[in-house]
């Protein structure tokens, strides 16, 4: 079955489910996983109204004119007393307001001569303090069950206390080579053969993605070899096979898949690179049968074979990474297919430049690129300075 970019993807999405398998792990060991619980706050926060600058805590109404000041506050103390009619308590950032005051005005904004302070400005109350509670109030959901836990995520479960989250369990992915004419990476190529560089790069592309990577030995192109092969790999979560799905007379590997009762969704995508991609299931397992050409494995993994790990890992479905730059030249492609290109996006994002490549096999021009440009199925040409679209690296 033959479909679209969008078809394709929209199947990917429809057909993987979450593996729903949990384990509790360190925060310090949490980057990166994918929350399998709400984390709930154990009180207000902040639990007190906290000062947002460095200045005097005082009563709206009192501005402007003179206050004398009674005392101070700072981070980690609380002040003893109530600040009435006139009065002022210097504040230090972070420290908690005291009782009778309703504003904080900044150090920068008075006059301070002895104990007293004067200014002809005019304060609001709740200006310059953060009230208790606005936050997160006490038993609400401060992080929702799918989150990517980063920096900011571990931040807010230690600040609820919490030393250790529940995660989804990362799918173990296989990734299996195909090929009479691929060498391991430490061997000396013959003039008519080429090193593993699609599983290297795949085992990178699957850990950024949240799997865990298992690299298979190669599968030969015989029916013995792959089958075997794809046997170890439907052990595994996730199959990634590489090569052997195109049309040619030792293209196995979707007959070898039949015969394990394989579920085909579509066997090709009206994209370049990567239109003779393979996704199904077999034995409870999906699989993706990428193309073996570098920049068609490393294409497709990215707009396809990447869903699909984060769905396994619990995460919430995110859109492609795609926002949109200026030509620097004029670009033109035939119609009818979706392209994803090797470009250079410059460092501002505002402009991209087509890297000139060799076709799906020009590992340098890959290498050079930090973007694809991507053109749409239904435009012919772009001139300099028209916006297109373009997919990060």
């Amino acid at each position: 079955m033959t479909l679209t970019f969008t078809e394709a993807r929209e199947s990917v999405l429809r057909e993987v489910h979450p593996l729903n398998e949990s384990e509790s792990v360190p925060l310090a060991e949490a980057d990166g996983r994918i929350l399998a619980e709400p984390i709930t706050s154990d009180r207000d926060y902040p639990p007190f109204p906290r000062s947002a600058r460095d200045g005097f805590a005082i009563r709206s109404v009192d501005l402007p004119g003179e206050l004398r000041v009674i005392g101070e506050v700072r981070a980690g103390e609380v002040f003893s007393g109530s600040i009435g009619s006139g009065e002022a308590v210097e504040i230090m950032t972070g420290a908690p307001v005291p009782q009778g005051a309703d504003a904080v005005i900044m150090i920068e904004h008075v006059n301070r001569t002895g104990a007293h302070i004067r200014t002809e400005r005019t304060q609001s109350p709740g200006d310059n303090y953060t009230p208790r509670g606005s936050e997160a109030r006490e038993n609400a959901v401060v992080l929702e069950p799918g989150a990517r836990l980063g920096y900011a995520e571990v931040a807010a479960a230690v600040m609820v206390g919490r030393q250790c989250v529940s995660v989804y369990r990362r799918p173990r992915v296989a990734i299996l080579p195909t090929g009479d004419e691929i060498v391991e990476a430490g061997e000396t190529p013959r003039e008519f053969q080429i090193r593993n560089s699609n599983a290297w790069s795949l085992a990178v592309q699957v850990r950024r993605a949240g799997g865990i990577p298992e690299i298979l030995p190669i599968a030969r192109d015989n029916y013995e070899s792959t089958h075997a092969a794809i046997e170890r790999g439907l052990e595994s979560d996730l199959l990634l096979l590489s090569g052997g799905v195109s049309a040619g007379k030792y293209d196995i590997v979707e007959r070898v898949l039949a015969d394990f009762g394989a579920q085909f969704f579509f066997d090709r995508v009206l994209i370049q690179p990567g239109q003779p991609l393979v996704f199904g299931s077999a034995r409870g397992k999906h699989f993706f049968g990428l193309p073996g050409n570098p920049a068609s494995t490393m294409v497709t993994f990215e707009l396809f074979a990447r869903a699909a790990i984060e769905k396994l890992s619990g995460a919430a479905a995110h859109p492609l990474p795609l926002l949109r730059a200026k030509l620097t030249r004029d670009f033109h492609h035939k119609p009818g297919l979706t392209r994803f290109l090797p470009a250079h996006l410059s460092r501002d994002g505002v402009s991209i430049t087509p890297e000139p490549w060799q076709g799906s096999g020009d590992i340098a021009s890959l290498a050079r690129a930090n973007a694809f440009l991507v053109a749409e199925p239904d435009r012919e040409s772009w001139s300099a300075g028209d916006d297109i679209r373009v997919l990060l690296k």
